[in-house]
């Protein structure tokens, strides 16, 4: 009896587990993408987080935030990793309010290594305001706070196929889905449509075009991946996923270290018992 209880409440925890943090579903379902992070074993692709993060400081930051990330995070293992001293230069491009000083009045310095990226609102108010009424929301942790329900039977087997980048393929979907209207659906003032956003009308209007950010460094001879929607739109999902893992790899590292030093302990348990049990039943035969 009770090893069919324990066995009723794991069922019940894998079923309603995915439904706890799951939002409405897209209207069609976004089709799955290749990712390097995916999987047990999956890591960041260094180059791709590195035009992700070019993509939103071009097209994404002038409206949206990451209230979460610091400047210093852009140098730490796992993530773009940009030296020390690029990341100083960039954080430098920035003004900050710091203060008060000595006579009491707050002011503008230079950004360091400390300060988040700054939000491009002063406050909610002034966000909705200048958006038709809709505050852009920060995109610190968006690449995991959208994800879907999926519906039977795949919120079971996603567990154990370890799937959980329903999140990314969604943002991906929705950056790639601003298609004509069908004939007769009326598109209010100030929405678009998007095939892929709920209810298919969205505030944000479609804010990338093929060959709008150059992949080109300089000095190069020509761009160093695609410079298309579909590549920029994987780019900025990527570099969004790791704003909202940023200790992905380590997490997965561990994990496996983890799990092999469980195997190899139950091995060193299992024979420890053998071994006591065997001769305790050769000194009572």
């Amino acid at each position: 009896m009770k090893k069919t209880l324990i066995i009723a409440g794991a069922l019940a925890a894998v079923l309603a587990g995915p439904a706890g943090v799951a939002l409405a579903a897209p209207s069609i379902s976004p089709p799955r993408y290749d990712w390097s992070f995916s999987g047990p074993f999956g890591g960041f692709d260094r180059d791709q987080v590195q035009r992700g993060f070019k993509v939103f400081r071009e097209a994404c930051a002038a409206c949206h935030g990451l209230d979460k990330v610091a400047f210093r995070n852009f140098a730490q293992p796992g993530g773009p990793e940009f030296s020390i001293g690029q990341v100083e230069a960039l954080a430098a491009e920035y003004m900050v309010m710091d203060g008060p000083d000595d006579s009491g009045a707050m002011f503008e310095r230079p950004a360091r290594l400390a300060d988040r990226w700054p939000n491009p609102f002063e406050n909610y108010a002034q966000a909705a305001a200048a958006n038709a009424g809709k505050a852009p929301p920060d995109l610190s942790v968006m690449a995991k706070a959208r994800t879907y329900y999926r519906g039977f039977p795949w919120f079971i087997t996603d567990a154990f196929t370890l799937y959980n980048e329903n999140g990314v393929d969604y943002i991906v979907a929705l950056l790639k889905g601003y298609v004509d209207p069908p004939e007769g659906f009326d598109v209010p003032p100030g929405g678009h449509y998007n095939e892929y956003y709920p209810g298919n009308i969205i505030a944000m209007p479609n804010v990338l075009q093929d060959g709008q950010i150059s992949y080109t460094p300089e000095g190069a001879d020509g761009p160093t991946a695609p410079e298309t929607v579909d590549q920029y739109a994987k780019d900025v999902t990527a570099f969004l996923m790791w704003t909202a893992e940023p200790h992905l790899e380590e997490r997965k590292r561990i994990g496996f270290q983890v799990m092999m030093f469980l195997i190899v302990f139950a091995g060193l348990l299992y024979f420890t018992k053998k071994k006591i049990w065997g001769r305790l039943n050769e000194q009572n035969a």
